[in-house]
């Protein structure tokens, strides 16, 4: 993948996390500035999403830790570079639990 498709890619995704807020009912506020994200729950507590475009990765950074995710384009969906390959959504959707204090359920799948 070349880096306009990453942008191409990675564009689409933070828009998408957007939308999926927009239609969670729940209560979490976002603002996009210069390709960072951030998502502010009602606690003040956030998760910040960065495009690191130099190697190719999403960070997400929540309060339990950061987390670096490759784009997976057989399967076209980004999953953690940790040992366990978490799929960004449902990572996404765990952790927004946790800060809200409520169940979050984004949608996982991605139209690229």
């Amino acid at each position: 993948m070349n880096e306009s498709e990453f942008q191409e890619i990675v564009d689409q995704t933070i828009q998408h996390i957007q939308d999926a807020i927009d239609n969670s009912g729940s209560d979490i506020d976002y603002d996009e500035v210069g390709g960072v994200l951030t998502l502010e729950f009602e606690d003040g507590s956030k998760i910040i999403f960065s495009k690191q475009g130099a190697v190719g990765q999403l960070w997400m950074a929540a309060k339990s830790g950061g987390f670096h995710f490759n784009y997976d384009e057989a399967a076209k969906q980004w999953l953690c570079d940790s040992g366990d390959n978490a799929e960004l959504f449902q990572m996404l959707s765990c952790l927004a639990s946790e800060q809200a204090g409520e169940e979050v359920r984004f949608n996982t799948e991605v139209k690229n």
